[in-house]
């Protein structure tokens, strides 16, 4: 690949990392593939699957449900006014720091064609103190600089308040480092040793802790400053993001789907997969409702909820040790995507895209006609508007419809035209299923490999010691759980992206090194 096309590949920062495969040949010969389970077909399934395919590996994927993409999946719905419309999970912001997971996508959009940046990230707080980042500097550390220069929730004199002993870990995050560091202390309380402005908490950090569907007092303090990292002082990719222009399935997984069939992989939706046990043969079994299919290997790419259930069945699968690991994963409390088709626009100033604080427990705001073409086309049909409301880490026993109500309450609020609008139809998407990550939890967090050389792990739950998160810890975790298994057979991997695993440059590290002392 040439200088050009890989630096295309990674994106703008310069100092983006590379992790090299182990070497091997580049596939298999015909008559030497081995067959390979995949199950789960969200992003980390995704990535296994299609990784092991182009290896010439003769790939099964499973997945529960219709249709791939896991918790970035959608289905078809009709509405009251007889429209046929997508309904997904909710908004997902694919940052230029996802290397990997946009590796994947290029497989069937080389250009990221499908893919569209939204201008701006306006964060808001019932106070009236709003942020934006639009015009904050990408590269570290002027993008910290431009923030505070800018910010109305976190000036200079907060800057000068500070703990700034407190603060250096900042500057020069490490990984696993960070997590032998600060995975036995919560987010929260980290922000207040810091003596970070109230603010500024509310605002900023909430926000993003939150984006882990958890309260910022139960989450690692090791993952809030390993987003710290990702997101800001670490990476020159900047806060902007990327949005796919069309509903999740026809923009990103039917595509991928496809490209997994050209190259021979079966595809089999709407099969779960109850327990595997590996076999004295050298074989791994499947177990669906229907039948065993022997494979192999297996990579099992499934939310905790699902992962606990079938290595719970899978009484041959691993040591006692680690299967208790696995059951000790924890699932993030219930969260809320509301999606409201209304009769009338909204102003035409209202970004695409809106995180939110202080509103009753309302996270963000998506206008998905900004930014969509099923919800535009929906939009200028009707004259209305589509738009999203999610709220992460509802209480246990919440009432559902207050939930929902109150969320269209707070929608009022914020944008108040939206008050005034009819609803034509509603959506409520209710789920349980991502991982969480609290304190103390990192060391017993299950890895790629697993006692069983043959079975792998993947998914944005599983333990990886590198700088990523979210979805592109999800894409990683599968490329490095496929790259694991061609290892074995001499086949060579994946090639990888991080952003810098360590403070960008000497001098931050050197303040860094103070905060360790």
């Amino acid at each position: 690949m040439s200088a050009p096309r890989r630096a295309a590949r990674r994106g703008r920062d310069r100092r983006a990392e590379v992790l090299m495969p182990a070497p091997g040949r580049p596939r298999f010969a015909g008559a030497d593939a081995p067959g390979v389970a995949v199950v789960g077909g969200g992003i980390a399934g995704l990535a296994a699957a299609v990784l092991l395919a182009e290896r010439g590996a003769r790939v099964t994927l499973y997945e529960r449900e219709e249709s791939l993409g896991g918790r970035l999946g959608g289905h078809r719905t009709r509405l009251a006014d007889g429209s046929s419309v997508t309904m997904s999970r909710g908004f997902h912001a694919f940052f230029r720091q996802y290397y990997n997971l946009r590796g994947l996508l290029r497989r069937t959009d080389p250009g990221l064609d499908r893919l569209r940046p939204l201008p701006d990230y306006p964060l808001q707080h019932s106070s009236g103190l709003r942020d934006s980042f639009a015009r904050v500097p990408r590269t570290p550390p002027f993008s910290a600089l431009g923030f505070v220069a800018l910010s109305p929730a976190f000036g200079w004199r907060d800057l000068a308040a500070l703990d700034a002993r407190a603060a250096l870990p900042l500057l020069d995050v490490r990984v696993p480092e960070v997590y032998e560091r600060f995975d036995s202390l919560g987010a929260a309380a980290f922000l207040d040793r810091v003596r970070f402005p109230e603010a500024a908490h509310h605002l900023a950090f909430e926000v993003f802790s939150r984006s882990f569907f958890a309260d910022p007092r139960e989450l690692s303090a090791a993952e809030l400053l390993l987003m710290f990292h990702i997101y800001f002082l670490g990476s020159a990719e900047g806060l902007l993001f990327d949005v796919p222009d069309e509903p999740f399935p026809q923009a990103l997984w039917e595509p991928l789907g496809d490209y997994l069939r050209r190259l021979g992989a079966r595809v089999r939706t709407g099969t779960p997969v109850r327990a595997l046990q590996p076999e004295a043969e050298g074989t791994v079994a499947v177990r669906t409702d229907t039948a065993v299919h022997r494979h192999d290997a297996a990579v099992l790419a499934l939310d905790p909820g699902a992962l606990r259930e079938t290595v719970a069945a899978s009484t041959g699968l691993g040591t006692p040790a680690w299967r208790e690991d696995v059951a000790a994963l924890r699932t993030a409390p219930p969260f809320l995507v509301s999606r409201l088709w209304l009769d009338r626009p909204l102003r035409a100033d209202r970004p695409g895209f809106l995180g939110t604080s202080g509103y009753g427990g309302l996270d963000n705001i998506s206008v998905l006609d900004r930014y969509e073409g099923e919800a535009a086309r929906w939009a200028a049909r009707t004259g209305g508007s589509v738009v999203e409301l999610h709220a992460y880490a509802v209480a246990a026993g919440a009432d559902r419809s207050e939930v929902q109500a109150r969320l269209r309450a707070e929608l009022s609020r914020v944008y108040p035209e939206a008050g005034r609008a009819r609803i034509v139809d509603a959506r409520h998407e209710w789920r349980a299923d991502c991982p969480f990550f609290p304190v103390g939890s990192h060391s017993r967090r299950p890895t790629v490999t697993t006692p069983h050389p043959r079975v792998t792990l993947a998914g944005d739950a599983i333990r990886c010691d590198l700088p990523v998160a979210l979805m592109e810890r999800a894409a990683t975790t599968g490329f490095l759980a496929a790259g694991a298994l061609l290892a074995r057979w001499g086949v060579r991997g994946q090639v990888l992206w991080t952003v810098p695993r360590a403070g960008r440059s000497a001098v931050l590290r050197a303040l860094g090194a103070r905060g360790r002392g």
